[in-house]
């Protein structure tokens, strides 16, 4: 079998040493992983992707003076003293419409008919809107003024030339996208994807979509972390489980080249946790054992400068664990927020929370009657309280947990129209 780093200390059957601290993790990632690098993709396929850089507008928007609303182009200085009860008469000269502007100019006396967004005719300055006037055999009766610059829309007042449109580490909406093709830009510099690989290890575990049988379960974890991955904005890439076997983990990590590596499983004490040893044989075993329930056996590391995160394989450990760092590397390498991707909500609770001093705990709860109720469970492997669960609390460290009626931070695992 082949040793690890002399430096690396094997738990398995022996316990951890020490566990290191939440914010201690948190300053690792935000120290060691920085945003990858830039690619250009084309406008319509980067809704959801983070710009690399500012993209700043070479044209103005709109290119020309344009009518806001349908009527008549005048001068509006001519329309001063009009009344229902004493109109004034212009002449219609022609009409502007969008995309096929009147070729002449307005002179005095003069109207041109024009729609929404046509361009201002020459000489006029103003938009007289068609429910104060009448039009009769080319000629128009104006029963209202209008100021100067009403009902016109000017050129680059939406945007205007050399401005910074959209600012870098934005991620681009649908209405950002339609900007930036109404000055014309075809690409996009954004960051790159993050590639994420996950490992899922153990004997126990059958591929998605098989049935439970005998003492073998399903992999579930693959499934979440692919999704949660997809959330915070990686290119998730999941194999079949693997087999608790050394060798199989090793070769896995050794030939993995993707941005960040996930292995979940075989990251505690046990006999068969070889994941924690690989690391440190392959590559830098930086953190592991953090002072966090429910995901105390997990481990942080890197494989030439890429990060990997060594999640527990009971599943709200996992999610736990990917949440507070994984997602976080993963979002950080891809240029988005780091913090935690969940609304956040203050409401009082309905029961006590108790912890204990020294680790941080995540608390699931679900909120009834605007309380935040304590789910009376606290097993590492019953997913199905985090379906039940409306979202969590997170104890700090120095805190033995929280009375009735204290006011804590929800984070919602969804975000319900209520």
């Amino acid at each position: 079998m082949p040793t690890t780093r002399p430096d690396f200390f094997d738990i398995r059957m022996r316990g951890f040493r020490d566990r290191a601290e939440v914010e201690d993790v948190i300053a690792l990632i935000d120290t060691r992983v920085q945003p990858l690098a830039a690619e250009d993709i084309a406008v319509p396929d980067a809704n959801g992707r983070v710009m690399a850089e500012d993209v700043r507008s070479e044209a103005a928007v709109p290119g020309f003076d344009r009518a806001a609303m349908d009527g008549y182009a005048v001068r509006g200085e001519e329309t001063f003293g009009a009344t229902p009860y004493n109109p004034l008469e212009l002449r219609i000269v022609g009409e502007s419409m969008p995309g096929r502007p009147f070729a002449g100019g307005v002179a005095t006396g003069q109207a041109v008919r024009i729609m929404t967004g046509a361009p201002i005719p020459s000489g006029a300055d103003a938009v007289l809107p068609v429910e104060v006037a009448q039009e009769d055999a080319g000629r128009l009766r104006v029963c209202e003024p209008i100021s100067p610059g009403r009902n016109v829309g000017r050129r680059g007042e939406d945007v205007e030339p050399g401005c910074v449109m959209l600012a870098a580490r934005r991620m681009l909406r649908p209405q950002d996208l339609g900007l930036l093709a109404s000055v014309g830009v075809a690409t996009v510099g954004v960051i790159r994807r993050p590639r994420v690989e996950i490992l899922i290890t153990g004997d126990e575990l059958l591929p998605v979509g098989a049935k439970p049988e005998g003492c073998r379960i399903v992999d579930s974890n693959s499934v979440m972390l692919a999704a949660l991955v997809r959330r915070d904005g990686g290119d998730p890439r999941v194999g079949l489980p693997l087999p608790d076997r050394r060798e199989l983990l090793r070769e896995a990590m050794r030939h993995s080249t993707a941005d960040v590596l996930l292995v979940s499983g075989g990251s505690s004490v046990g006999k068969e946790d070889h994941a924690p040893g690989l690391l440190s044989e392959l590559g830098e075993l930086a953190l592991h054992g953090v002072a966090l329930r429910p995901a105390s056996p997990a481990g942080v590391g890197f494989l030439e400068s890429r990060p990997v995160f060594l999640l527990p394989g009971n599943p709200v450990s996992c999610l736990c664990a990917y949440d507070l760092f994984a997602g976080r590397a993963i979002r950080r390498l891809g240029g988005r927020c780091p913090e935690l991707p969940y609304r956040r909500v203050q409401v009082p609770l309905a029961a006590k929370i108790a912890s204990a001093v020294g680790r941080v705990d995540y608390v699931r709860v679900r909120i009834r009657a605007g309380q935040a109720e304590p789910l009376a469970v606290s097993g590492a492997s019953l997913l199905s309280t985090t379906t039940v669960a409306d979202g969590f609390v997170l104890v700090p460290r120095d805190s033995e947990g929280y009375p009735p009626g204290a006011m804590v931070t929800v984070y919602r695992y969804d975000d319900p129209y209520e």
